[in-house]
């Protein structure tokens, strides 16, 4: 397996490409972005209803690389604070927004400048002033602990080399009390082995997938409780040749060993209302 470092460069390459399509009209799905991964249609397909997408600026829409629609399942409050862990174009940060209204707000976290310059534009295009977009990576979230009161992700966290500090970090930030509601893609049974050392289908969020036991494992490692795993959408042979086209496989074969094993899930967890400290760094 190649390095953090490595694997980090490819997602910053591959979902700056994605932003600049997206700013010439064009979209990350459906095959237009011929070199990316993540444009498998099954997993970033048909995510957003139409007054959803009737909500946020079109480039927004198209630059959406995501697997589920964490906004629409995180039962978003007003007045809340919400962080965006890799949001790409916006679209979930612009659409938060809109949830937690005028005495909320909404952060956005990305490390790639492309994206970060087309959510600004998207910010600007939305007239929102509960918008705030940063630079950054996940494993170091740039705001101060007990910061933001729920904390979503689309498909993102499987991009990182290093879960257990992603998640260690969102549960420094989160008040207690605060909501984990993300969506990502997750594993139940044993994935090819080639598939597990593809870089590119790390961008897409296939290759760098937990199984559910292991997600569980490691939030409750990092001190969440509550913590529940619900599936959105199951992967069957056809959905798994699609994806897996193009990546150096045996296609059909790879496709019948992953049937039904890869799924799109919503995952939830709760800081405790009185959490203690569980690292070095958290209670500052």
């Amino acid at each position: 397996m190649s390095t953090s470092t490595d694997l980090k460069e490819v997602v910053r390459e591959k979902y700056g490409q994605a932003a600049s399509l997206a700013q010439k009209g064009g979209t990350s799905c459906c095959g237009t972005a011929p070199s990316l991964a993540s444009c498998c249609d099954p997993i970033t397909s048909n995510l957003y209803d139409a007054t959803q997408a009737g909500e946020v600026p079109a480039e927004a829409l198209k630059a959406s690389l995501g697997c589920g629609n964490p906004t629409a399942l995180a039962e978003l409050k007003p007045g809340e604070v919400v962080l965006d862990l890799g949001s790409g174009g916006g679209i979930d940060v612009i659409l938060s927004a809109r949830r937690v209204g005028p005495t909320g707000k909404a952060y956005g976290l990305d490390m790639t400048d492309e994206m970060l310059a087309l959510a600004q534009e998207n910010r600007r295009k939305s007239g929102l002033a509960n918008v705030e977009f940063l630079r950054g990576e996940i494993e170091n979230i740039p705001l101060p602990a007990n910061a933001v009161d729920v904390i979503i992700s689309n498909c993102v966290i499987n991009l990182s080399g290093d879960k257990d500090r992603v998640l260690r970090e969102a549960f420094r930030v989160l008040r207690p009390g605060g909501r984990f509601a993300v969506s990502d893609v997750v594993v139940r049974g044993e994935v090819p082995d080639a598939i597990r050392k593809s870089m590119e289908l790390w961008v897409g969020c296939i290759a760098g997938a937990l199984a559910e036991t292991d997600y569980r494992a490691k939030l409750a490692s990092a001190g969440f409780i509550e913590i529940d795993v619900e599936v959105t959408r199951v992967y069957g042979v056809e959905e798994a040749t699609t994806f897996l086209a193009g990546q150096g496989l045996d296609v059909e074969a790879a496709a019948r060993e992953a049937d039904g094993k890869i799924v799109s899930a919503f995952i939830r967890a709760t800081k405790p209302k009185q959490a203690s400290c569980c690292a070095p760094d958290c209670c500052r």
